[in-house]
């Protein structure tokens, strides 16, 4: 009976010790997603802090298409207003929502560095060209963060979904969740086509 017993409790304690194990890795690793889902988020409002001053200095130096101009001021106001927080990188509508809107705004940004082509005056001043010079930088940043983002998320999902530690995950509820991924933006697959 002792050994049965000692048995039972050893049985016990190493359940509890891979449980205790399981929960400080996934702890960790989470804290490494939100850590690189934060630079994420930096690196988009430092973009999207950009576009106002970009906007208003292709008024002032150019008239031009006025829907461009609106578009692009409609997207950056929608990707503002998109919420973002903690629990986006494990809540694949809140994730997708996301996406979308920074979409549209990389798209609508596209458009209007199509249209700023007509306009070499534009194209010559200091201010269009030292902006210009950031959102490059800002658009390799945000590459850069979600790739980074996508690293941690891959690691935490590998760990979540390892054994034993995805039995452990499935009693500790929705704050251990799968994360995300970042994805190409749909069309990316294609090649853009140029014309001269």
């Amino acid at each position: 009976m002792k050994i049965f017993a000692l048995v039972v409790a050893g049985i016990i304690a190493l359940g509890v010790g891979c449980g205790i194990t399981s929960y400080n890795k996934l702890n960790g690793l989470e804290q490494s997603v939100q850590g690189q889902w934060a630079e994420v988020e930096n690196a988009y409002q430092r973009r999207l802090d950009l576009i106002p001053n970009l906007v208003e200095t292709v008024k002032g130096a150019a008239a031009f298409e006025k829907d461009t101009m609106i578009a692009v001021t409609e997207a950056r106001s929608r990707a503002g207003q998109v919420t973002t927080g903690q629990g986006v990188p494990s809540d694949p509508a809140a994730f997708q929502k996301f996406q979308e809107a920074q979409d549209q705004l990389s798209s609508s940004l596209s458009r209007l560095m199509v249209v700023v082509e007509k306009y070499p005056e534009l194209k010559a001043t200091e201010a269009f060209r030292d902006l210009m010079v950031q959102l490059e930088g800002t658009e390799n940043r945000i590459a850069v963060a979600r790739g980074r983002f996508n690293e941690a998320a891959q690691a935490f999902n590998t760990s979540r979904n390892s054994f034993p530690t995805v039995v452990f995950a499935g009693f500790l509820g929705s704050r251990f969740a799968e994360k995300q991924y970042f994805h190409a933006q749909a069309g990316a697959d294609q090649a853009p086509k140029v014309k001269f």
